[in-house]
Parts: C-alpha cells; structure tokens; sequence
C-alpha cells in the first residue's frame, strides 16, 4: 500500500500564531507562503477547505492532542478490501457572525468506478457554531467519511467529492480525492 508522511503543513505556523493574512490567501506553509491550491485543498477569498484521506485507525486520537503537539497523519492512495480509510474535511478561516458563530455545510459524495453514486447528501452541517481562538486555526468539520472496502465494492479508482461553503461568506469549494480499491 503506497503511504505518504505528512504534516498538516500548517499545523505549528498556524494552529498556535494568531496572524492575519491578504483575505485571498487562506492555507499558508510554516514559513508563511501561501500554499498553492490543488484538487483537495482550496483557498477562495480568505476561506480554505481540504481533504485528506488516511488509513489511520488512530486519527482521532492523533487529532484530538495538546496544542503544542502537531499532528502526522499518513495518507493512502489505495486500500485493499477489508481494509479502512477515513477522509478528513479540516478548513480555516470562515466567516463569523455578530456572535463570532460559523455556518458551515456541505455536500458530499462518493463516486464509485462506474460512475455510481455511494453517497450523496446535500446541504450536510460541517460546522454550526462559536469560533474560539484564531480563525486562521486548522479545524475539522462534522462528517467524518469512513470507508471500508468491502467484498462486493467494485476495484478501481473511487471520487471523493465535497462541496465546502462557507455559508456566511458565500463561498463555496469544490474539493475532490480520490483512492483505488485493490
């Protein structure tokens, strides 16, 4: 299985240095450049949305540490049947209401090989609420996408896509992943 390290590239740079960036550029590296937009992580105008697809059984626990601890998460761009993957929806950066609250939804689907819907839900809440600390901090939004290859699932390559908006601010991103089946 191909794994990848990475370091939520951001993760020191932002998640605990409350700084203010152009309201075009929302992801930036640990020295403070933007990073460029790709196929799963997106910046428009100030709001930025990215997937990440992880065969971590422990991502939660890997996610849910002190603020001093930056977490690693692997990625995978295949799964064997049996086996699990969880694609993440984190963002950064949305608009906030009087009472300093997000509104946050998306819509979500997985594309099978043929081209077959495996879901398809609309208008699903990523992140209804306060916005504690930085907005430029990394978060993760409500759905968590689990995927186990099963048996019966057709091999090849499957499409994650998610539509992020950003209610408030009126923008929306087009995020797309993908992994093969084996």
């Amino acid at each position: 299985m191909a794994r990848t390290y990475i370091l939520i590239l951001i993760g020191v740079f932002l998640l605990f240095t409350p700084l203010a960036y152009p309201e075009d550029s929302a992801w930036k590296d640990e020295a403070g450049h933007p990073v460029p937009n790709s196929e799963s992580r997106i910046s428009k105008n100030g709001f930025g949305g990215w997937l990440v697809v992880t065969p971590d059984a422990d991502w939660e626990q890997k996610w849910n540490t002190s603020p001093e601890t930056v977490p690693h998460f692997t990625t995978s761009e295949t799964v064997e049947k049996g086996k699990q993957l969880t694609i993440l929806i984190f963002f950064v950066n949305p608009k906030v209401d009087e009472k300093n609250k997000a509104d946050i939804t998306c819509d979500i689907q997985s594309i099978r090989p043929d081209g077959s819907l495996s879901i398809n839900s609309h208008d699903v809440v990523c992140y209804r609420a306060k916005i504690e600390g930085s907005p430029y901090n990394i978060r993760l939004s409500a759905p968590i996408i689990k995927y186990v290859g099963e048996a019966k699932d057709p091999p090849g390559k499957w499409t994650i896509r998610v539509t992020l908006k950003d209610n408030l601010r009126h923008v929306r991103l087009p995020l797309k992943t993908s992994f093969i089946l084996r």
